[in-house]
C-alpha cells in the first residue's frame, strides 16, 4: 500500500482539510444538549491526540486516540468521570495519504499490557492514581473503575525501529509499546512502580502534575537518542495554588544515558486560558509548539492556535543548577528558590524575578497563527508532523464529535446554526519556515 505520492504535500485538498472517515458508534439513546429533539452521533476514530509521521514511508502517518468517549460526571462531588464506553481500548492509527488527496487507514494497533491484554482508559488506583470515580453511561459505578495500565494516552512519537513511544496527561506516563502496542517499558515519577524495567524516572515533582493536564506533548530529536515532552499547563507543584500560573515544563530523558533536562515554556496568556497540546523536534535544540485555546472560531474570531519555533540553547536547564545562596534542589519539589517551587516563585517575582536568579525560559518566536491562516473552526490543535522544511501538517482533536458545555452532553458543531459536525481533519500548511538554524 506505498504509492509513490510525493507530491501529497501540495495537494489543493489539504490546504483547505482532508477529512477522516469514520464510524458511528452504537450509542444512540443518548440526547443531543444543544438540538434535544435528536440524539448524538458518536463518531469512531477520534485520532485526534497526536500526529506522527511514519519512518520510511513519507506519505503515510500515524494519529492517536485519547482514553475514549467520556465526560464529566460529579454529580456525587466524587471527581466523576462517566465512560461510555468502558472496554474501549486507547489505540493508533496507521493512514496514508492516496494520490487522490484522500486519508485511507490502513491499520489499528490497540495498545496493549505486557501480556498483551487491550487498555482501557480507565483511571490507575496507584501510581498517577487521581481518585477519579469512574460511572457507566447508567450513572451505575463501573466495576471494575480502574485500570492499573489505564492511559489517557495525549502524544506519541513513531520511532525508526517500529516502536512507539507514548505519554498520557494523568500519571503522566510515557510507555514504550513495541510495534504490536505492546507495552515493553514505561517511564513516570513514580520510583516504586516496578514497570520501570530500563529504570528510567522522570523528576519527582512530575507526579505534582495537574489532574488532566499531565504530558500533552511527546517527540524524539533527529538522532532517536532522546524523548522530549512538554506539560500542558502549570503543575500542581507544590499544590493548586499555582495553577493559573503561565509557566509549564519541557523535560528531556535521553534514552542511552538516563540522563534528564528540564527547561521553562512561558505561554502567552496563563489563567488557565491556554494549553500546550503538541511538540514536534526540528533538531536537538529547536522544536515546535502548539499553544492553544478552548475558543471555537465560530464564538471568537481571535480565538488562539498558534505554533511556535522555540529553541533551548540559551535556556536555563533546572538539573544542571546546583545548590546556592538562594536556590537548592529539592528530591520531591525540584529546584527552590528561597525555599519556592518555580510555579510559586514566578507567581510571586515574575520572569523577572526568574532572571533576576539567573533561570531564562526557551525562546520562542512564531511559525503560524492558524485562525489568521485557515479561519481554523476547531477547538483544539493536538498533532504536529514536519513533513520538511516549509510544510506542516496540523490535526484537530475531535472528542468523537461531542463536547460538554456545562454538564450538558451535545453534538460537537463548528457553526452557530449547528449544521457542521466536527471531524479529525488534517491540514497541509505550506509556505512556513519550519529549519533549524
Amino acid at each position: 500500500m506505498h504509492h509513490d505520492a510525493e507530491h501529497f504535500k501540495d495537494h489543493p485538498a489539504f490546504k483547505k482539510g482532508v477529512r477522516f472517515d469514520y464510524e458511528v458508534m452504537d450509542l444512540h439513546t443518548i440526547q443531543d444538549g444543544a438540538k434535544p429533539e435528536q440524539n448524538i452521533e458518536f463518531r469512531l476514530g477520534g485520532f485526534g491526540s497526536d500526529l506522527s509521521p511514519h519512518p520510511l514511508y513519507p506519505n503515510q502517518f500515524y494519529a492517536l486516540t485519547d482514553r475514549g468517549p467520556n465526560t464529566d460526571y460529579n454529580i456525587n462531588h466524587d471527581h466523576g468521570k462517566m465512560f461510555l464506553d468502558p472496554g474501549y481500548a486507547p489505540r493508533i492509527g496507521h493512514f496514508e495519504i492516496t494520490p487522490q488527496g484522500k486519508i485511507q487507514k490502513i491499520k489499528e494497533i490497540l495498545l496493549k499490557t505486557p501480556t498483551g491484554q487491550p487498555i482501557t482508559g480507565l483511571p490507575n488506583q496507584h501510581f498517577g492514581a487521581t481518585k477519579e470515580i469512574a460511572y457507566d453511561r447508567n450513572d451505575q459505578l463501573l466495576n471494575p473503575g480502574t485500570d492499573e495500565f489505564g492511559l489517557d494516552t495525549e502524544a506519541f512519537v513513531a520511532l525508526d525501529d517500529g516502536s512507539f513511544w507514548v505519554s498520557d496527561e494523568y500519571g503522566p506516563h510515557i510507555v514504550h509499546f513495541d510495534a504490536n502496542g505492546i507495552e515493553i517499558d514505561r517511564i513516570n515519577a513514580y520510583e516504586s512502580d516496578t514497570r520501570r524495567k530500563q529504570g528510567y524516572l522522570l523528576p519527582l515533582e512530575y507526579a505534582n502534575r495537574r489532574q488532566n493536564r499531565g504530558m500533552e506533548g511527546l517527540t524524539i530529536t533527529p538522532d532517536q537518542k532522546t524523548l522530549v515532552g512538554i506539560m500542558q499547563s502549570a503543575m500542581s507543584n507544590p499544590d493548586a495554588s499555582v495553577n493559573h500560573s503561565d509557566l509549564t515544563r519541557i523535560v528531556m530523558i535521553h534514552l542511552e544515558t538516563h540522563q534528564i533536562s528540564q527547561y521553562l515554556y512561558r505561554q502567552d496568556i496563563s489563567q488557565n486560558v491556554h494549553s500546550n497540546t503538541a511538540i514536534s523536534a526540528l533538531s536537538e535544540m529547536q522544536f515546535l509548539v502548539a499553544e492553544r485555546d478552548d475558543d471555537f472560531y465560530k464564538d471568537n474570531p481571535q480565538a488562539f492556535k498558534r505554533v511556535f519555533k522555540i529553541n533551548i540553547d540559551a535556556a536555563s536547564n533546572l538539573e544542571a543548577i546546583e545548590d546556592a545562596e538562594h536556590v537548592q534542589q529539592d528530591r520531591h519539589l525540584g529546584l527552590l528558590i528561597d525555599g519556592l517551587t518555580v510555579e510559586q516563585y514566578v507567581l510571586q517575582h515574575g520572569w523577572e524575578g526568574l532572571a533576576a536568579v539567573g533561570i531564562k525560559p526557551v525562546s520562542k518566536t512564531l511559525v503560524v497563527d492558524l485562525v489568521e491562516r485557515l479561519k481554523y473552526p476547531h477547538d483544539k490543535i493536538e498533532g504536529l508532523w514536519v513533513i520538511d522544511d516549509t510544510h506542516l501538517a496540523v490535526l484537530n482533536d475531535d472528542d468523537y464529535a461531542f463536547s460538554d458545555e456545562d454538564d450538558v452532553i451535545q453534538q460537537k458543531y463548528l457553526d452557530t446554526a449547528k449544521t457542521l459536525i466536527d471531524g479529525n481533519t488534517l491540514y497541509i500548511l505550506d509556505g512556513l519556515d519550519l529549519t533549524a538554524e
